[in-house]
């Protein structure tokens, strides 16, 4: 009897994971979806580092426009600039800019895919609802199929109003933690047509490191 019992159990657990995984799964495909529907997205975000062993706590703030495989990113003093073939990292502080064709194999770590990074490679599982600053926020958590990434697990914060990211939180393996908030967002803007583009004349004496 105590065998039927934990085998009913058992099954009952395996179920329950079931499902919660195909709810997971369902719930970033649609954020996926809605993110490939629209034109273009630009938002605020802030970044937060930290790591309790190494006394780390650092917030800084950014911005990146995205469209498709294209996008701008203002981070941390450096610009990058990617026309769906090509990056261009600009530092306005060393006046050199480093250009690079685009890498397929880490194409999913760029700024373009931050909104749909999880489509691939991670086991999924539903995990808490939280009300932040009056949105509900569903969380799922992600866990890494490849035992090297050095990420443990990432939680992804969905605006359950909008089905668009609210937040990440990754706990990497050796203890650090970085969580992204986006603070503004905004989508389908009348961007010109060359607004990805990389205009050389902007940026005069600037020491150029072609890596292409």
């Amino acid at each position: 009897m105590k065998k039927i019992a934990f085998l009913f159990f058992l099954f009952l657990n395996i179920s329950i994971q079931a499902q919660n995984e195909t709810k997971a799964k369902a719930l970033l495909t649609k954020v996926t979806t809605k993110v490939k529907s629209l034109k273009n997205i630009q938002l605020d975000f802030k970044y937060n580092l930290q790591n309790a062993k190494e006394n780390i706590n650092q917030d800084n703030k950014g911005n990146v426009t995205l469209s498709g495989e294209k996008y701008i990113l203002n981070f941390l003093g450096v610009t990058k600039i990617c026309d769906g073939q090509k990056l261009y990292t600009i530092s306005k502080e060393d006046e050199e800019i480093s250009i690079a064709r685009l890498d397929k194999e880490e194409e999913n770590n760029t700024p373009a895919k931050m909104l749909t990074f999880f489509s691939k490679g991670f086991k999924y599982s539903w995990d808490i609802n939280q009300t932040i600053k009056g949105k509900k926020i569903q969380y799922v958590k992600l866990t890494p199929i490849n035992i090297k990434d050095e990420r443990k697990q990432i939680l992804v914060g969905v605006d359950l109003s909008t089905n668009l990211v609210y937040n990440t939180i990754t706990l990497n393996k050796n203890g650090t933690r970085v969580t992204l908030t986006v603070n503004s967002l905004k989508t389908n803007a009348q961007l010109p047509k060359n607004h990805f583009t990389f205009v050389k004349s902007k940026y005069p004496n600037y020491y150029i490191n072609n890596l292409d």
